[in-house]
């Protein structure tokens, strides 16, 4: 029975262990969450990445905002993060608890209050300013701020990616959306019917521009992932495309 015991006992702790192992850094990091937005999460709409809204987008109301360390200038739209409350550290927190919120939007600097009374975004500061109801997963609402730890992780989405085309002439904005895996765009191209692959530069948030004339053609976009995979959208945008048209695909990144 001693020995039967002590193997349920490792086969016990071997399961706890894989329960709690992050998904990508394989530790937690510390950090400060905050949240805005309303109980409903509807002002957390639109933002820094561009998603607009973030429903259609798919990304939900688990979403957040990002403070400077964090945003890289708008290359980390889209990436998911699992956040648990620092029980540590705060008698505010809901024990056992944790959400993984994909980031949406920036939270700026406050310098007109100091990092520890207000100015919670200002650099070197790591902090999630979370959707309310993503937020209150974790804490209680009264608490208004609480320590957290948090793992980037790879992203799930519904679906495949999505392509907005956006801008005139022979100015394409594309803004990339529900992208799984790394969740982010690392670098992107793009080719036209009649075109080679044309490299494309990060304009702000999640949208990607390509200076071409490439109206009437039917395009393809190569992108890489800030995880480092490598996808090619074959005529993933009919000929007859028009600005401010969306196109869905059925491709997606492994996660």
């Amino acid at each position: 029975m001693m020995v039967a015991g002590m193997r349920f006992l490792q086969l016990f702790a071997v399961v706890l262990a894989f329960s709690f192992v992050p998904a990508k850094s394989g530790y937690w990091l510390p950090a400060h969450a905050t949240f805005y937005g309303g109980a409903d999460g509807s002002d957390t709409m639109g933002g820094a990445c561009g998603y607009e809204n973030l429903y259609n987008a798919g990304y939900g109301i688990n979403n957040a905002a990002l403070s400077t360390a964090l945003f890289n200038n708008g290359l980390s739209c889209g990436q998911c993060y699992l956040i648990t409350c620092d029980t540590s550290k705060s008698n505010m927190c809901k024990p056992g608890t944790s959400i993984t919120v994909s980031a949406t939007n920036f939270c700026p600097p406050n310098w007109a209050l100091p990092s520890d009374n207000g100015g919670w975004c200002n650099p070197p500061r790591v902090h999630f300013d979370m959707s309310q109801p993503a937020w209150e997963n974790l804490a209680i609402y009264r608490a208004g701020i609480v320590p957290v730890l948090y793992q980037q992780v790879a992203c799930q989405r519904q679906g495949g990616l999505r392509f907005t085309i956006n801008g005139f002439n022979y100015f394409e904005l594309v803004l990339v959306t529900n992208m799984a895996g790394s969740g982010s765009v690392k670098s992107m191209s793009v080719k036209g019917t009649n075109t080679a692959w044309i490299p494309m530069s990060q304009n702000w948030g999640a949208n990607w521009q390509c200076l071409a004339g490439l109206k009437g053609q039917a395009l393809s976009f190569a992108i890489t992932s800030s995880g480092g995979q490598y996808k090619v959208f074959q005529d993933v945008v009919p000929a007859w495309w028009l600005f401010g048209q969306t196109f869905s695909t059925w491709q997606q990144f492994d996660y």
